[in-house]
């Protein structure tokens, strides 16, 4: 059902962001004033056919490779084309039709607009629980990112294992998705306005952890997340008792990461050289590092600094050599924020 419902939903059902029924496919807050003017550079067209619910740009992809999964408008490919530059590239899959129509239009609109010869951009037609039907290549990306999609899909194991198959050593995939702080119930799976409001087909957090770390990504890494609100009165009774939030998740693929957040006594300092992020930049929601001071960290997080893109950035401190147990606040309860309050507003988005 899911794809299928999916095609249907997003390509006839909904004529843009303003159908949505709840917040849960809407990314409510504004983005850094550099993010605003490369969105207004999009066209206006695929702007009002975006249903994310996050944002889904990581730092530093100066000439990067990025793969955007279930791209559909095309928004995402856009904004990040921008920040890319002429000399990276972005890949966008997608399995609905009406979407990759509104996408591959303005291909040559925005190649002129952001002054490339060349486009970087391109769209594929394709479900991506099947990506290894697609001929992409295994280790071929920097980055892949993915926006309120992956709960649609039946398959989540399959999509995190390809993408980690499709991820360059060092790389990462970085997404926004909706969870639930229990599993969702089985007769409620099935529902095509709750799945293609983005809530049937939402996680628990602790399945996802785990489904993570069996597709090969050993430490998931929360980035930012927001309690939803479930405006339709209809929804939300049939919903009763769940709690639903927005997330953006960092997984690294990276050899070694332990299961525990381990303390060899390391440190880093941050040389405040990230376009964006010259102050303070933010590994996850723990990981404020500010720029010129010395800031203790676990082995884990010292390799996702040190063997990735972001080494260059960062001065390390500290070895392997000599453990001191584990680092106190790593432990297993919610890693989300509390629940949501009553609805201001009944669905749709700005």
């Amino acid at each position: 059902m899911n794809i299928e419902n999916s095609q249907h939903y997003y390509g006839e059902i909904l004529s843009g962001s303003q159908d949505l029924r709840t917040d849960a496919c809407c990314s409510p807050a504004a983005p850094p004033p550099a993010i605003q003017a490369a969105l207004n550079n999009v066209h206006e067209e695929v702007r009002s056919r975006y249903y994310g619910c996050g944002l889904v740009v990581p730092q530093a992809i100066a000439g990067a490779h990025v793969l955007d999964l279930g791209s559909g408008s095309g928004q995402d490919a856009y904004l990040l084309a921008q920040l890319v530059g002429e000399a990276g590239s972005v890949t966008g899959v997608d399995a609905t039709a009406e979407q990759l129509s509104v996408a591959n239009r303005h291909l040559d609109w925005h190649r002129e607009r952001f002054g490339y010869a060349h486009s970087n951009v391109r769209f594929v037609e394709g479900d991506i629980e099947h990506l290894q039907a697609l001929g992409l290549p295994d280790a071929g990306f920097d980055v892949i990112v993915s926006n309120c999609v992956i709960n649609l899909v039946h398959d989540k194991l399959a999509v995190l294992r390809a993408a980690h198959r499709l991820l360059k050593p060092g790389g990462e995939l970085y997404f926004s998705d909706v969870y639930a702080d229990r599993r969702v119930p089985e007769a409620l799976l099935s529902d095509p306005v709750l799945h293609g409001e983005c809530l049937a087909g939402a996680l628990y957090w602790g399945d996802f952890d785990s489904l993570a770390k069996q597709a090969g990504f050993a430490d998931p890494r929360l980035v930012t997340d927001r309690p939803l609100s479930i405006g339709d009165p209809a929804i939300a009774a049939r919903l009763d008792g769940i709690a639903f939030h927005s997330a953006t998740y960092r997984l690294f693929k990276l050899e070694g990461l332990e299961p525990q957040c381990e303390d060899y006594g390391q440190a880093v300092r941050y040389l405040g050289t990230v376009p964006g992020s010259e102050r303070v930049f933010e590994l996850d929601g723990h990981h404020l590092i500010e720029a010129g001071r010395l800031f203790p960290v676990c082995g884990n997080t010292w390799k996702m600094l040190r063997d990735t893109r972001f080494a260059a950035h960062f001065e390390f401190f500290g070895d392997f050599s000599r453990h001191y147990g584990v680092f106190a606040g790593c432990g297993t309860s919610s890693p989300f924020s509390a629940k949501a309050t009553a609805p201001e507003a009944s669905g749709g988005c700005c």
